[in-house]
């Protein structure tokens, strides 16, 4: 048995709110939408992992998803330009990591990254 993906479920009453969070600005497509439930993605080969965390690193709570982006700079922007609350200041981490934190129109901590 292999497994062939790991899909994140989030609750949510309006599922239109993640349009603006998970497509327009993180650039994933909508793949699926049968109204009860609105699934985001890409059709690019991507790396499986699954996190087990006690903490979320330099002393912050653990997210629930982490996100890799090619540019975390215009990523930053354009959530704090939609006016998404930042919880973790952009920052340069010890383990090669650029890094800030963010609350998606659902309430989930989104550790949104880039590899230095």
């Amino acid at each position: 048995m292999k497994v062939k993906r790991i899909v994140a479920n989030i609750e949510a009453k309006d599922l239109s709110l993640g349009k603006k969070f998970y497509e327009k600005i993180l650039g994933l497509d909508l793949l699926m939408d049968h109204g009860w439930i609105a699934t985001y993605g890409s059709t690019s080969k991507m790396t499986i992992q699954l996190s087990i965390a006690k903490e979320g690193g330099s002393g912050t709570p653990v997210p629930n998803l982490s996100i890799e982006v090619d540019d975390v700079e215009d990523a930053y922007a354009l959530m704090k330009k939609a006016k998404f609350k930042i919880e973790y200041e952009i920052t340069d981490e010890e383990w090669g990591v650029r890094r800030f934190f963010v609350r998606d129109p659902f309430g989930q901590l989104v550790n949104i990254l880039q590899h230095l």
